[in-house]
């Protein structure tokens, strides 16, 4: 269990600008990968402007997700991830997931969404875990296509992202991009109720936690919540910056990089502006067969990587059936 204990006002949670990067300016790469080098090892987060994902997108898939969480508990059950097994798809009620091993569940519900692949897809022939086809709900007229609008550019901000994070590491800007050919990019748009006051103690929106996988792009809305941990030990507000998204670095970054770089703690505690708090976090992560073992530049001469390989696919599945079955038992 990690105690909870009130964070401070930011201070080092870095804001950067990806305007020059995105419009393929190499020396404006070179400057945003060294930036994402420093708060990559000082913090694990960051915030980036100018990210390329037109905000109409992104005030469209918010509206559509409040029109979701706003229906009926029976009407939302009827997308209950229950009902497709072995998919990581559709609703999960409040009080469903634990994210913090010995802490109560966690205060919070979601809808899950992935790419969408039709039944004849090689990746469904394969019968890969969570590859497949999404639950949309019928009665929710624009839903699917707004959602569906804000995942593709948001997957697209991931690759570039990956890119500078190659750069960042000395390495050749398209290191990662075979490993992001097919994209595990799972989209869970989040909504947290104020934070009640008969709560169980230690209980959280979200429990502190790292992300599994590689990197996790969070769009937040106005009302705040989100809580980082950085490198020293130091919890930290991230409070919404308007036309920003939140970047953290998840549990791989740190086994390419022989943790060089940071995959920090965060939580999430509604409990500031007493209103409903929503978030779209997309998970970018490799496709699932993924060899994920230190990268070259990290790995010291004569030294040994502190992580054994991994298969992408399987460390994620594995990590998100742990803290549902927490939650379960």
């Amino acid at each position: 269990m990690i105690i909870y204990t009130p964070p401070s006002i930011p201070e080092t949670i870095p804001l950067i600008d990806l305007k020059g990067s995105l419009a393929g300016d190499a020396s404006a790469e070179a400057a945003t990968a060294w930036e994402i080098h420093k708060a990559a090892r000082e913090t694990g987060f960051f915030y980036v402007r100018n990210h390329g994902i037109a905000q109409h997108l992104i005030d469209n898939a918010f509206a559509a997700t409040r029109r979701f969480f706003d229906q009926p508990l029976e009407r939302k059950m009827d997308m209950s991830m229950k009902k497709w097994p072995g998919m990581l798809r559709g609703y999960e009620p409040m009080l469903y997931q634990q994210l913090d091993e010995g802490s109560p569940q966690d205060l919070k519900e979601a809808y899950y969404s992935a790419r969408h692949l039709e039944p004849d897809h090689p990746l469904v022939r394969e019968k890969l875990p969570n590859h497949g086809q999404n639950q949309w709900p019928e009665n929710l007229p624009g839903f699917r296509e707004a959602i569906e609008a804000y995942y593709e550019p948001a997957l697209d901000l991931g690759r570039h992202l990956m890119r500078l994070l190659a750069l960042s590491l000395s390495l050749d800007r398209a290191y990662f991009d075979d490993a992001f050919s097919e994209p595990c990019g799972t989209l869970r748009i989040l909504h947290y109720p104020p934070h009640p006051q008969n709560a169980a103690p230690n209980q959280l929106g979200a429990g502190a936690h790292t992300d599994y996988g590689a990197i996790t792009l969070l769009a937040q809305d106005e009302n705040g919540g989100l809580e980082v941990e950085n490198a020293a030990g130091k919890w930290l507000r991230a409070d919404p910056i308007p036309g920003t998204i939140v970047i953290n670095l998840g549990d791989m970054v740190k086994r390419w990089t022989n943790d060089l770089y940071h995959s920090n703690m965060h939580r999430v505690l509604n409990n500031r502006t007493n209103k409903d708090r929503y978030s779209l976090p997309l998970f970018f992560n490799p496709a699932f067969k993924t060899r994920v073992e230190c990268v070259p530049t990290c790995l010291p001469e004569g030294g040994n990587a502190k992580y054994a390989p991994c298969t992408a696919g399987e460390h994620v599945a594995e990590r998100i059936r742990q803290s549902y079955q927490q939650a379960a038992e």
